[in-house]
């Protein structure tokens, strides 16, 4: 196959040799679609966003899902169903979301307004609302002269959605991907079909979301002599809750964890809430993050303290190995050449009292300076499983051990944490950069453990 199809605003579009890493953005404003714009490359602003025809949890229905097109490259449309600001209109009458912009006077220079626009559009047809449009859809878009103020009354200002076109649509299923081989990119359909291409090719890049890879070929231009996408592979898309564990497949995107795990603890939706914005957690996956081995990335000091396992996959056979074994140095992991990273298990019954902190310099859409997860269970005031994880204050996401083991079987209190501090003061080994000081991160680390501990007395 030498080209892609997709339907952009509802006309089918066909690219023949399509270039492997321009993006999705770049094409469609080629197109004259120049709504969408570019500000920041790097997922952080919003103003490219587009909507996808994506499938919702309800059987046989579809969501309109908001994602950067800066962060998508043009081979991931094939087969998708999007639409731009452009198509929300009908007959030349404006939608309502945009209506309503217009009316709050949600609009100055007006740069970032399609992207407010088609956030606002999702959040007004997502099928399970009911109430006010929740004013966090629109968190991963940024204003600089308007104000916040009247683009939240243009939200909060929209009843139901109406029965239209757009709503009908929604009924239907999504489209589902196919397999794909172009030069430069392929997208298989299984995990041995994966796996066997990466064993053809070692010098192959896996790719999910591609909101990491988006970022380094956008801003430092880096190239891969072949991408491989993993979004058509169905195993990689599974979740399960059993008595026995709960099971994420690696390419399911974030957004789609919170909707799925209906009976997940509190931390896990306060978790996902400080992961990067709406439009990022609809592309980004569990699988990536821990891939890229980030010292900062949000996902493994949560994952570290819930005792997670990795499912591992290649040519010779598969594998599980504990998460605490899985990153060995800094932004490398213990997967051999030729492996893939399947899914996330986390086993059950989870601890009693787990939390989840991020310091950062925004509370929203940021990178952690120092991110940790704590979980404690306790029998007859004394602590029988303790879990202490950090990111940011080593080249890896790292789990205290010696601070753990230091109070098991002890009463979990003042001088607990006294001792789980000194501990810390003289294993923990954080570095300095622009977003803290080595002696900051400590600190924050050590005091952490109070709030912790401050917390469970409530």
């Amino acid at each position: 196959m030498s080209g892609i199809e997709f339907l952009l605003n509802g006309e089918i579009t066909r690219i023949e040799n399509p270039p492997t890493q321009m993006t999705l953005l770049d094409f469609v404003r080629a197109r004259g679609l120049t709504g969408a714009k570019e500000g920041c490359a790097e997922g952080e602003c919003g103003a490219c966003a587009v909507c996808v025809v994506e499938p919702d949890e309800a059987a046989g229905r579809s969501a309109y899902r908001v994602v950067n097109s800066c962060l998508m490259f043009l081979p991931m449309a094939a087969g998708r169903e999007i639409h731009t600001v452009e198509s929300l209109t009908a007959g030349g009458e404006l939608c309502e979301a945009q209506r309503a912009m217009a009316a709050a006077g949600g609009s100055q220079c007006g740069y970032c307004t399609p992207g407010f626009v088609v956030s606002l559009f999702a959040e007004h047809y997502r099928p399970d609302r009911s109430g006010p449009c929740d004013t966090m859809a629109l968190s991963g878009n940024l204003c600089r002269c308007t104000g916040y103020r009247p683009i939240r009354d243009a939200a909060q200002s929209l009843g139901p959605a109406p029965r239209d076109d757009f709503r009908e649509r929604l009924e239907q299923p999504a489209p589902a991907l196919e397999s794909l081989k172009l030069v430069g990119f392929s997208r298989p359909r299984t995990v041995e079909e994966c796996v066997a291409r990466l064993g053809e090719d070692p010098d192959s890049k896996l790719v999910a979301g591609a909101t990491d890879l988006g970022v380094e070929s956008n801003l430092f231009g880096r190239t891969w002599r072949h991408l491989i996408s993993v979004e058509a592979i169905d195993e990689l898309q599974e979740f399960s809750n059993t008595a026995e564990s709960v099971k994420i497949g690696a390419a399911l995107p974030l957004s789609a964890i919170g909707r799925r795990w209906r009976d997940a603890p509190d931390v896990l939706h306060e978790w996902l809430t400080l992961f990067a914005s709406p439009l990022i957690r609809n592309r980004a996956t569990i699988g990536g993050n821990l891939a890229t081995a980030s010292p900062v990335g949000d996902a493994a000091p949560l994952l570290l303290a819930l005792d997670a396992i990795v499912h591992l996959a290649s040519s010779n056979g598969r594998r599980t190995i504990p998460l605490s074994s899985f990153f060995v140095s800094y932004r490398k992991t213990a997967m051999e050449p030729g492996e893939m990273l399947t899914a996330v298990e986390i086993p059950k019954p989870l601890a009693q009292f787990v939390r989840f902190y991020k310091i950062s310099k925004r509370r929203l859409d940021d990178i952690s300076t120092v991110a940790a997860a704590m979980a404690l269970d306790l029998e007859s005031g004394r602590v029988s499983r303790v879990r202490f994880a950090f990111g940011g204050v080593a080249a890896t996401p790292i789990r205290a051990v010696d601070a753990e083991n230091t109070i098991l079987g002890q009463p979990w209190n003042d001088t607990a944490v006294e001792r789980v501090q000194r501990v810390l003061d003289r294993s923990l080994q954080p570095m300095s950069d622009h977003r803290g000081s080595k002696e900051y991160r400590l600190e924050v680390s050590k005091s952490l453990i109070e709030k912790y501990q401050w917390e469970h007395r409530l």
